[in-house]
């Protein structure tokens, strides 16, 4: 089995804790497919934390070497275009804490298109708010069934599952077909994880900007939270915000006014290269 040495100290790993009340459904609400299964792989199941690396003066964060060796064979990426000024907005949608709805009429008043990771649970609690993401041309797309660590679920099709059956309920919820785009759950990853995915369709989406945001009940001082952002903003960064927070609710109008003003433009993940 290869094996992958990385260092032990994980910097800035951002992460959202997996949901204790999330239901499983059975794989008969899932459409028939020709994807098949083989569990028989020498592939790493060793399981790594995605972390990132800010760099000063405008230049983009850096990753560590065999993390980046893995996203480069397998279709995942933490940054985008970096010879543009580019930003690539992400929401992570792990559950509801009433923000969505007003970060969705920032998004629009600013013509701002993002990307909205979902899981299961969140799109059968919030129908009307995730049909809306589409409908005002955001992506939405797969944060997993249950939210998981998905270099955890080593059974090839117990991890399909995790993927088609989101998408399954995305697309009976909305009548839209959900973007091949896929965020691990709390940035969690293996090499088999990673292959899996891509062989699903999908391209995994990690980071290069995020902060502590997170936590609902300890939200960071927005002026600070604000300053701490545009002094690690760089070209073709995917941006990750939590929709849970106050704070980023709070200041998002300002920031993406003064990201404008410093001449970035706002890309979908459809447009990475």
């Amino acid at each position: 089995m290869k094996k992958l040495l990385i260092p032990l100290i994980i910097i800035f790993n951002v992460s959202l804790g997996g949901y204790a009340n999330a239901k499983v459904m059975p794989p008969t609400c899932l459409s028939k497919s020709s994807y098949s299964f083989s569990n028989k792989t020498d592939i790493s199941t060793k399981e790594y934390n995605w972390y990132f690396l800010p760099e000063k003066d405008g230049k983009p964060s850096r990753a560590e070497g065999s993390s980046l060796e893995l996203l480069k064979k397998y279709n995942g990426y933490y940054l985008g275009d970096t010879k543009h000024k580019y930003i690539y907005l992400t929401f992570d949608e792990g559950y509801e804490n009433g923000y969505s709805e007003k970060i969705l009429d920032i998004l629009k008043a600013n013509n701002v298109k993002a990307a909205f990771f979902v899981t299961v649970p969140y799109i059968k609690a919030n129908t009307a708010l995730v049909k809306r993401m589409a409908d005002d041309g955001n992506l939405v797309c797969n944060h997993s069934n249950t939210h998981p660590s998905m270099a955890k679920v080593t059974d090839e099709k117990k991890f399909a599952f995790e993927l088609n059956s989101t998408e399954q309920v995305y697309k009976d919820a909305t009548g839209y077909k959900m973007s091949k785009f896929f965020r691990p759950p709390m940035g969690k990853y293996s090499e088999l994880s990673l292959n899996y995915t891509k062989k699903l369709g999908y391209k995994t989406i990690f980071w290069s900007l995020a902060y502590r945001d997170w936590i609902k009940d300890d939200q960071p001082n927005p002026e600070s939270s604000k300053k701490l952002l545009i002094k690690r903003t760089h070209p073709g960064g995917i941006y990750l915000l939590h929709a849970v927070s106050k704070t980023n609710t709070d200041i998002l109008d300002s920031l993406i006014k003064q990201w404008k003003s410093m001449g970035y433009e706002f890309k979908t993940l459809n447009d990475l290269p």
